[in-house]
């Protein structure tokens, strides 16, 4: 048993650590995008305005990555601020399409809306929700994410008192700060919490420089030696026999 000193906090990464992401995200950005084409041009139909192209044979989905990318090359303080980069692109793309900035940007509201719908039809991995009830009788959890998913919108949001959206405090991981700001929420030191997260450059390297331990979810194999306080997973389900094995506590869960 490799013990270390009691943990007091676990913090947790929720894309790609929580649930499978890709997916999710594929359906987001075209579902939105279709429904805004399709909507709108419904709408300029109504008002005797509707030609050729249509917004989106005028700007193509890459046309909006392109957009939204160079809005965070202009904006660099908003860079990890995913939903106002996606609002604001759209504004600007239905400014040039042809919409006054009224219109303009209640259309663009209207998509990012329907986005948000979308984006938090997430389906956490079986094991998340008895995993989270289970550590959050023994730790103060919180959530630290770079993502738009306002976690409170989920049912698993119960278990995170504190959810960190570290985009939108204009400080995206690996900045340390949306860590220090949830440590400081729930009132432990770095040396008391563990994060879990599934990217080792915005989840372990922060976490490790702090002093917290640190687990990295990756099915990726990996021979060299992990650095001190570091541990690796292949998925979040394992989490408990790694407690186990720290000398701290852990859930019961089936197969854990």
């Amino acid at each position: 048993m490799l013990r270390t000193a009691p943990l007091q906090a676990i913090t947790f990464d929720l894309d790609d650590t929580l649930w499978d992401n890709h997916g999710v995200m594929v359906a987001t950005e075209t579902g939105h995008y279709a429904w805004l084409d399709r909507e709108l041009g419904a709408w300029l139909s109504m008002r005797g305005q509707q030609g050729s192209p249509s917004f989106a044979e005028r700007f193509p989905l890459e046309a909006f990555e392109q957009h939204r990318r160079a809005l965070a090359r202009s904006h660099p303080l908003r860079r990890g601020d995913f939903t106002w980069l996606r609002e604001r692109a759209l504004r600007e793309m239905l400014a040039e399409f042809g919409l006054d900035p009224a219109a303009a940007r209640l259309w663009a509201e209207a998509a990012m809306e329907r986005f948000m719908e979308l984006r938090h039809r997430v389906e956490p991995h079986p094991e998340v929700e008895p995993l989270l009830a289970g550590l959050s009788r023994h730790y103060r959890l919180a959530s630290i994410t770079n993502g738009n998913v306002a976690v409170q919108r989920l049912a698993l949001g119960r278990h995170f008192p504190v959810a960190i959206a570290a985009g939108e405090m204009f400080a995206p991981k690996p900045d340390p700060r949306p860590f220090l700001a949830a440590l400081g929420r729930l009132g432990v030191t770095p040396a008391r919490a563990m994060h879990v997260g599934d990217s080792w450059r915005e989840d372990v390297e922060p976490a490790r420089r702090l002093g917290m331990q640190a687990v990295w979810i990756s099915p990726q194999v990996d021979t060299l030696p992990l650095p001190p306080g570091v541990h690796h997973l292949d998925h979040v389900r394992e989490l408990p026999a790694l407690l186990r094995r720290l000398g701290q506590e852990a859930p019961e869960l089936p197969d854990s």
